[in-house]
């Protein structure tokens, strides 16, 4: 991060300024004493705050370093001075309630101004925008997000959040949610079942139903993967509609959706998609990879997968991801030992038992002919499904997603992007998307344009094992 304040450097009320902690394009926030930090902002982006009235005179300091004019604001460590793309869950139930307070002050200010990007300042109780590009969301996100410690979750998805932060519990919950402000299709944390009509049942309610009726039919809204489109009707059909149609499945002896394999090469968007799915369900998610089960004793791996399924089932219905499964599911007549043969025994017996208790279980692999046989067998995974780099017209799709809530020019070209896009991961497009804005921001612009697109594609080659477009950084 760019020093713009050398250290040592007197500032307002007789603080030094130390090193950079964070830093954005018109704001850094700097260490100005043992135990205080300092938001430093540019003249103009303190022009902003006075004109949409989020701040007052008086609060920040002006001083001249330079040819610049800058505004300091002092904040010692009792508060919190923070981006809230920083986030950390908060310490304590005052900790979120001081938050809560900020976002309903920032909001009675001005009704209108994106706070997704803001910088937190607990001293003022603000949350001060800092204006970016990048795509907004709503209160109920920024607050899910606060309490969550940076997962985007609407304080709406009730369910989901009390199992997030459940060391707050409802009653808490519901006097901070109160506080901020934040208002949205949401029954009280711990309230009653509401009856709701057929022409309301598209409401999901499922946050706020008493445990004995959590698996009545309830109508979600239809789920869309932007950019897959065989994968959206995939997830629909075999996933969405039984869950959504329980009881008419179920009298025609089709049970909780089948185990799913989700199997292409490296980023071509399988991870996005479990990701997307779980949002969508508002489900606990739980992952078994190579970090969360693996040991170097005997037997433990196997005792740790078997906890993993239990607590997926204890909290059912939810989901577990079985992430880079060729690693610890790899064909056992190609020489496996015996701790390998005993860890695919554990999943055999799991997988049938977990599906039964309403555990969705998708398994990822760049490397289908890895995997043992006895686990692709019809019965564990139905459902074996390629996922293949995004085509032109997937790309084109996925594009206008991206950008649908992001300021951009009328004139610009998605269709030939998605030409020079199309065949490759997913997470190109997506850094193309990002590196257009952060170009554009970096020229002062106020919205993307297509020379900052045509850039962003320029400076985004096929990247390869055998490539070597490296960006050239260092001393020769």
């Amino acid at each position: 991060m760019e020093q713009w304040l050398p250290i040592g450097l007197e500032l307002p009320n007789g603080y030094k300024a130390k090193k950079v902690l964070q830093s954005g394009n018109s704001w850094q926030i700097i260490q100005a004493s043992e135990a205080g930090m300092a938001l430093v902002v540019k003249e103009s982006l303190f022009d902003k705050w006075i004109k949409d009235g989020l701040i007052e005179d008086g609060f920040f300091s002006k001083f001249k370093y330079g040819n610049d004019i800058f505004y300091s604001l002092y904040s010692s460590d009792e508060f919190k001075l923070t981006s809230l793309d920083k986030a950390k869950s908060p310490r304590s139930k005052n900790d979120a309630i001081s938050f809560a307070r900020s976002l309903k002050e920032s909001r009675a200010r001005n009704i209108d101004v994106a706070l997704h990007d803001a910088v937190y300042v607990e001293a003022i109780t603000r949350l001060l925008p800092t204006y970016s590009i990048s795509t907004p969301v709503g209160d109920d996100v920024i607050l899910g997000y606060w309490l969550t410690g940076g997962i985007p979750i609407s304080v709406n998805s009730t369910r989901r959040l009390k199992q997030i932060v459940s060391w707050l519990g409802a009653e808490h919950l519901n006097e901070i949610i109160s506080v901020s402000g934040v208002s949205g299709d949401r029954e009280s944390i711990q309230g009653p079942v509401k009856h709701i009509s057929p022409e309301e049942s598209s409401i999901d309610v499922t946050e706020s139903v008493p445990e004995s009726a959590r698996h009545t039919k309830v109508k979600l809204d239809h789920f869309e993967l932007p950019g897959r489109l065989d994968l959206t009707n995939f997830f629909n059909e075999h996933v969405v509609d039984i869950i959504n149609n329980e009881e008419r499945y179920k009298l025609l002896g089709i049970g909780f959706p089948s185990a799913i394999i989700l199997y292409g090469p490296p980023g071509s968007g399988k991870t996005y998609a479990v990701e997307k799915l779980t949002d969508y369900l508002e489900w606990p998610m739980f992952e078994v990879d190579a970090s969360s089960i693996g040991s170097p004793y005997i037997h433990e791996t196997s005792k740790k997968i078997a906890d993993i399924f239990k607590k997926a089932i204890d909290s059912s219905p939810s989901i577990l991801v079985i992430d880079e499964m060729d690693a610890f599911l790899s064909d056992r007549e190609a020489g496996a030992g015996q701790h390998r043969v005993e860890e695919i025994a554990e999943f055999l017996r799991q997988i049938p038992e977990a599906t039964k208790n309403k555990v969705l279980i998708v398994g990822m692999t760049n490397r289908i002919d890895m995997i043992d046989s006895a686990i692709l067998r019809r019965g564990r995974f139905d459902h074996i499904i390629k996922v293949d780099y995004a085509s032109e017209e997937e790309i084109l799709n996925m594009l206008e997603n991206s950008l649908s809530k992001i300021p951009k020019s009328d004139d610009i070209d998605l269709v030939a992007a998605s030409k020079r896009l199309a065949g490759r991961p997913l997470s190109d497009a997506a850094y193309v998307v990002r590196e257009a804005a952060r170009l554009a921001a970096r020229g002062g612009k106020d919205r993307i344009d297509q020379k900052s697109l045509n850039i962003a594609l320029d400076e985004t080659p096929i990247r390869d094992k055998n490539s070597e477009e490296h960006r050239p950084i260092g001393f020769l």
